[in-house]
C-alpha cells in the first residue's frame, strides 16, 4: 500500500512540474500578439488530433464512424450543447449500423 502512495505522489509531481516551470520562469515574458493567437488554437488542434483516429476506429465500420463524426461536427457548428453533440454522434453511428 505504501508503494501505491509513493507512485501516486511521483505521478503527481511528474504531471505538475512541467506545468509549474513555465509559469514560474516565464511569468514576466511578453509574447507577440501573433504568437498569443497561435497558442490559443493549440488546444483545439491537439484535441482534434487525439480524437479523430478514435472516431475512425470506434465502431469497427468506417462508414458508421464517419456518420457519427460528421453528425457531431454539424451539431457543434450549430452550437448545440456538448451532451447533445456527443449523444448525436453516438446516435448517428448507431443508426447507420442498424441500417446496414
Amino acid at each position: 500500500m505504501t508503494n501505491l502512495y509513493i507512485l501516486v505522489i511521483f505521478m503527481a509531481l511528474v504531471t505538475y512540474i512541467p506545468r509549474l516551470l513555465p509559469m514560474v520562469f516565464l511569468k514576466d515574458m511578453k509574447l507577440p500578439p501573433q504568437l498569443k493567437v497561435f497558442l490559443q488554437f493549440v488546444p483545439f488542434a491537439t484535441l482534434g488530433a487525439l480524437i479523430f483516429p478514435g472516431i475512425l476506429t470506434s465502431t469497427g465500420d468506417i462508414y458508421s464512424a464517419l456518420a457519427g463524426g460528421i453528425l457531431a461536427v454539424i451539431l457543434s457548428l450549430v452550437k448545440a450543447n456538448v451532451m447533445i453533440v456527443v449523444l448525436g454522434g453516438i446516435l448517428g453511428a448507431y443508426i447507420l449500423i442498424m441500417l446496414m
